[in-house]
């Protein structure tokens, strides 16, 4: 009975963090601001006359190139879209999504991935099942989250942004009996990983979803 206890609470706490980060308009983007929005001029579709280049862009891509223009087509179809704060809450999302896949249990992480991103995660997962095998993780961290690309489509209003993950983490996978058949608890090991979310911008739904992974 302590067991359960304890796994429902530590449930009940992912669950908390993952709406934090991709739930509400605290993780991947900034609230609306409430009242009139002091008015902008923006040049190149990235630039700002008064001010140059917007930094909330240029301190993630190259200025004037293709993924500038889109994360600032992003920002005109949703002024309270920050960039910066999208990557912060992108690093924590991996890594809630990551342990879940790891750990086998993607149910309380579904809502933010795409039907496909899902489908392949689950399938993985019983193969694993299927074979007796379990997985045995811990994370210990991102070192490096570097936003690689970002594609508007001005027809739909949907915005692709790419990060490209480096995190650290311990893992053993056990077979039925118990045994370790893979991996090292002690070894730490790095997971490279390039992720792509997905979201229209403006839209009421403040989730963006994983839509594709590679590594």
């Amino acid at each position: 009975m302590l067991q359960l206890l304890v796994l429902a609470g530590i449930a009940l706490f992912l669950i908390i963090r993952l709406k934090n980060v991709l739930g509400t308009r605290t993780g991947f983007e900034k609230p609306p601001v409430t009242g009139p929005a002091p008015a902008r001029d923006v040049r190149r579709d990235f630039e700002v006359i008064e001010g140059g280049p917007d930094t909330d862009i240029t301190d993630h891509v190259p200025d004037g190139s293709e993924a500038a223009k889109a994360l600032a087509a992003m920002k005109l179809a949703e002024p309270g879209f920050n960039v910066t704060e999208f990557v912060s809450g992108a690093r924590g999302a991996y890594e809630m999504i990551l342990m879940a896949f790891e750990n086998g249990d993607l149910a309380e992480v579904q809502p933010f991935l795409s039907e496909e991103v899902y489908e392949a995660f689950l399938g993985v997962v019983a193969e694993r099942e299927d074979k007796g095998l379990r997985v045995e993780a811990n994370f210990i961290g991102v070192r490096e989250t570097q936003l690689t690309d970002a594609e508007f489509d001005r027809a739909t209003d949907e915005g692709q942004i790419t990060i490209k993950f480096v995190g650290e983490m311990t893992s053993v996978v056990r077979d039925a009996e118990g045994e370790i058949v893979e991996g090292n608890p002690n070894e730490i090991k790095k997971s490279r990983d390039v992720w792509t979310f997905a979201r229209t911008m403006g839209a009421d739904d403040p989730n963006w979803k994983l839509v594709a992974t590679g590594g």
